[in-house]
């Protein structure tokens, strides 16, 4: 039941920019741009999710790029074995990565500051490790997939890759606006201000991270899944990219941790930023361009630039 204004407004556009996609899947048959977009919109999921933890909570996670790469190896094994579609591979690979959050939770959140950090990137490693010597699934050298030529209802699969990852990323959105604007929300809010002031206040303090975590773990798989189909090609190299890391980390950094819609923002202009710099110049330029980004809004605008925003509408006010 949409309860305000706002509610219908935000349904409103999410359903408009589903409509936009499909229509564009019409109009446009040069799949550059649905690669492009893709790749954003994957991004767009990992900051969002890593900010369910990172933002919300306070626990800034070096992990998510094995989250990520669990996610994208659990659809392989599922398709190399059952040939299952892949709105089944999307759900299996949330339900291992979200269960897999839960555990990793369990025993490192206990763990604050630089110490969770070190232990998420410990995970990756561990991970990482595992996945080169799995033979299943093509080991250290990698594995191909094998797409269809043709599908139904769209020109080719790049097009239906685009439209599930446009339909995921508003989930995740939806998701993340539910998340912060409800109970839970609110105490993960305190946790990140004052943990041990939240817990003597009554928060569920343990409760609510493993509830975060799961959530980001779970979101993680989600954008991991499609990619083995994205690319046609894995390998552990790729999957666990420390890149990929720094992106899920620098755009909500950007964007804004605190509020639902820093890290969308975020990943729209990095995303947009990366994609043009690789057709412009080079995309060995991207990890530069997100360094200098990361580094001017932490030092100028450390609240990022939902942070800008309303510091400028309450001088407006004044």
């Amino acid at each position: 039941m949409l309860k305000t204004r706002a509610d219908k407004i935000f349904w409103a556009v999410l359903a408009a920019v589903f409509l936009g996609g499909l229509a564009l899947t019409e109009l446009v048959a040069n799949e550059y741009y649905y690669t492009a977009i893709y790749a954003i919109l994957q991004a767009t999921i990992m900051a969002v999710a890593w900010n369910i933890l990172g933002g919300f909570t306070g626990y800034v996670n070096f992990g998510s790029a094995a989250f990520f790469a669990i996610g994208a190896y659990t659809a392989v094994a599922l398709d190399k074995w059952l040939g299952l579609p892949l709105p089944f591979l999307i759900a299996a690979s949330a339900a291992v990565c979200g269960l897999m959050g839960l555990g990793v939770g369990y025993l490192t959140l206990r763990l604050k500051g630089v110490y969770f950090a070190i232990a998420t990137l410990a995970m990756a490693i561990v991970l990482e490790t595992f996945v080169t010597n799995w033979e299943y699934v093509g080991a250290a050298r990698g594995v191909y997939i094998l797409t269809p030529e043709k599908v139904p209802f769209f020109r080719s699969y790049i097009q239906l890759l685009f439209v599930v990852m446009l339909a995921l990323t508003l989930g995740s959105i939806a998701i993340s606006r539910a998340l912060n604007s409800s109970r839970i929300g609110r105490g993960l809010a305190a946790i990140r201000d004052d943990e041990v002031a939240a817990e003597c206040a009554g928060v569920p303090t343990l409760r609510l991270k493993l509830i975060s975590t799961t959530v980001m773990g779970a979101m993680m798989g989600v954008a991991g899944a499609p990619y083995p189909f994205f690319v046609t090609f894995v390998d552990p190299l790729s999957a666990f990219n420390l890149f990929v890391a720094v992106n899920a980390i620098a755009m909500p950094m950007i964007g804004g941790t605190a509020h639902w819609i820093g890290p969308v923002i975020g990943a729209l202009v990095i995303g947009g930023a990366q994609e043009a710099i690789t057709v412009t110049i080079s995309s060995e330029l991207n990890v530069l361009v997100v360094g200098l980004m990361l580094v001017l809004f932490i030092t100028l605008a450390p609240q990022g630039i939902v942070g800008l925003v309303q510091k400028w509408m309450k001088r407006r006010k004044r």
